[in-house]
């Protein structure tokens, strides 16, 4: 028996063996927000197009199984990832004195958010979300617009047309760092070779994008991104003309 103390005691002090340790994490409860951790992780490393059941599986070292007992498809994963990156999103009590610059400041910190992860954007495509984080997002943006003195039917659509343009902006920029990566992508050019290539076409041909190469190819960081927010917007500005907030 006086052994035993001695036993324990040894048990304590030794190195804990790696496979325990494993065999330990695997048996932390599967929740919705380690699988929404776990799929970022999958897109930060990998890109969206990696995005899987079976990847985020791997990640926490389970089986499917544990994860259908929290969600339904790959779909439930795009709504999850959404609303976490929606929860990063500070709205604003709308001001119809600075509408406008709210609707930006949102819209800029949303395009943020996707680019941080390759591709993800694509998750808020084609879907209706559901996700509260991405509700309260809706919400915020549809009411700053209202508060402008929008019409409610062109504010809902004015809405859907500016959330569009973010998501579609944000995956082009995903594309075309991915290509870029790609070792067979040498087809992608730089703003120098672009250039290079429209001042050598046929002049009788392409007059204009010989003339005006330099506007055709100008822009950086985002710039466009900015003008093209900022044209959506100027017309929903036209309709709230119309609409003038009673005093």
């Amino acid at each position: 028996m006086a052994s035993d103390p001695k036993r324990r005691r040894a048990a304590r002090h030794a190195q804990p063996d790696a496979g325990a340790v494993r065999q330990s994490a695997r048996k932390a409860p599967i929740t919705v927000e380690r699988i929404t951790d776990a799929a970022l992780q999958v897109v930060a490393e990998q890109g969206y197009d990696a995005l899987t059941i079976r990847s985020v599986t791997n990640v926490l070292e389970t089986g499917p199984s544990s994860l259908y007992a929290h969600i339904v498809n790959k779909a439930d994963i795009d709504d999850l990832l959404v609303g976490r990156l929606c929860s990063e999103i500070v709205l604003p009590t709308p001001d119809p004195a600075r509408w406008r610059e709210q609707l930006r400041d949102v819209y800029a910190q949303l395009r943020d958010q996707y680019l941080k992860y390759p591709g993800i954007s694509r998750a808020a495509l084609a879907m209706v979300p559901t996700n509260l984080e991405a509700l309260r997002v809706a919400e915020g943006i549809f009411s700053i617009l209202l508060a402008a003195g929008i019409e409610p039917q062109i504010a809902a659509w004015g809405m859907d047309v500016l959330s569009l343009y973010v998501a579609g902006y944000a995956l082009e920029n995903s594309l075309v760092l991915q290509r870029q990566k790609s070792q067979d992508a040498t087809w992608v050019l730089s703003s120098e070779e672009l250039v290079a290539r429209f001042s050598a076409l046929p002049e009788a041909t392409f007059p204009n994008t010989r003339k005006y190469v330099t506007e055709l190819t100008s822009g950086t960081g985002h710039q466009r991104f900015d003008f093209a927010l900022g044209l959506l917007i100027d017309n929903l500005a036209r309709q709230a003309a119309l609409n003038p907030i009673a005093d």
